[in-house]
């Protein structure tokens, strides 16, 4: 389909098949569809399931049931390379049935995910990994739902958002999930891989009369920023906690034990950094590791995500600054090719949407 590909993850992806303008625009006003396959599936059964769940992940899976999503994170503790709190990854929590779970965790991570949940597994638990077998296709904008409905019996309109269904669609058995990482409607369907070609092409033609177009890496950046989502290597890695992150609504510091709780607690209690969102006064744009400054040019962070923003047509970024340094409104230096650029501070989603966060 005429991409644009490279290295991501270990997967050769496509970063663009038209133009990241054009494909961002699709989403945000009509339908595309990503293929993210390269995500990874784990499955979790058995009757300590849950409460084995409950002390890897720092949100609380009481609240979910069958039919139910949820955003976490897992956390490290007592690791020689890596500080307590820091992330292992971030993930959503599909709850299949009672003591049944569906984790689907980022591509990079993979490997690194299954082996720190294995180590931690509980007697009576099963840990499966199904990456290599299941496809996984993001159908997000306005006209996702209309653009699906017509290859299921299922009604799509009765599944809310962060709830899925397991249903057949386009002739296939599969998940139907009610969410994305784009701030616009959607869904995300997984399903055995010897499907992928006959669901693809039968999106495309049910999508036709959307306008329809395929969606690279490039494009999910720019949509998932303008949010303020987080991306695990950026807002997310080892040595950051959920915390200062700006994740403290998915880290339940009430519940029982978790691993992480300890440095969490006292990540609350006593800042020493925090995840800002800032916009750029200029034209200039911030990237990842430019130096964050005070008007003296005193460093007191650094980016760790930086585009110009296609629907408001203006550079924004996220990076960590000292606490101090922090609040909402204040202006801060970004150093750009030796000149420090003026920003201010702002609290995302950069672009205000009703899903501007994913729900619990």
């Amino acid at each position: 389909m005429g991409a644009k590909l490279i290295e991501f993850g270990g997967f050769e992806m496509p970063v663009q098949y038209e133009g990241i303008l054009a494909e961002h625009r699709a989403v945000r006003q009509g339908v595309g569809v990503f293929d993210v396959s390269h995500m990874g599936e784990f499955f979790v059964r058995g009757k300590q399931a849950t409460e084995f769940l409950q002390r890897v992940l720092t949100n609380d899976l009481s609240q979910l049931d069958a039919g139910r999503a949820q955003y976490n994170l897992m956390l490290y503790e007592g690791h020689h390379d890596f500080p307590d709190g820091g992330t292992v990854d971030d993930l959503i929590v599909y709850c299949i049935a009672p003591e049944e779970y569906l984790l689907i965790v980022n591509a990079s991570n993979i490997d690194k995910d299954f082996a720190w949940l294995d180590s931690h597994r509980l007697p009576y638990v099963s840990l499966t990994n199904r990456s290599d077998e299941l496809s996984l296709l993001a159908v997000q904008g306005q006209y996702a739902e209309a653009t699906l409905q017509p290859l299921t019996d299922a009604v799509l309109s009765d599944v809310k958002y962060y709830r899925f269904i397991k249903t057949v669609l386009a002739g296939v058995e599969m998940f139907v999930a009610r969410t994305g990482y784009t701030g616009e409607d959607g869904f995300e369907i997984c399903f055995e891989n010897a499907h992928a070609d006959k669901i693809w092409n039968a999106l495309f033609e049910a999508g036709k009369k959307f306008g329809i177009k395929p969606i690279g890496l490039g494009a999910r950046d720019t949509l998932r920023l303008e949010m303020g989502y987080a991306l695990y290597g950026h807002e997310l890695d080892e040595r950051t906690n959920p915390i200062e992150a700006g994740l403290g609504w998915a880290t339940k510091l009430s519940k029982s034990a978790f691993n992480g709780k300890t440095a969490c607690a006292n990540a609350k209690a006593s800042p020493t950094r925090r995840l800002i969102g800032f916009e750029l006064s200029g034209r200039a744009i911030a990237r990842q590791g430019f130096e964050i400054c005070t008007a003296d040019g005193e460093k007191i962070g650094e980016v760790r995500s930086g585009t110009l923003s296609p629907s408001l047509e203006q550079p924004i970024g996220t990076g960590y600054v000292e606490a101090a340094y922090s609040a909402v409104g204040s202006k801060i230096f970004v150093k750009i090719r030796e000149r420090l650029e003026e920003a201010t501070i702002v609290k995302p989603p950069f672009l205000k949407k009703e899903r501007a966060a994913a729900v619990f």
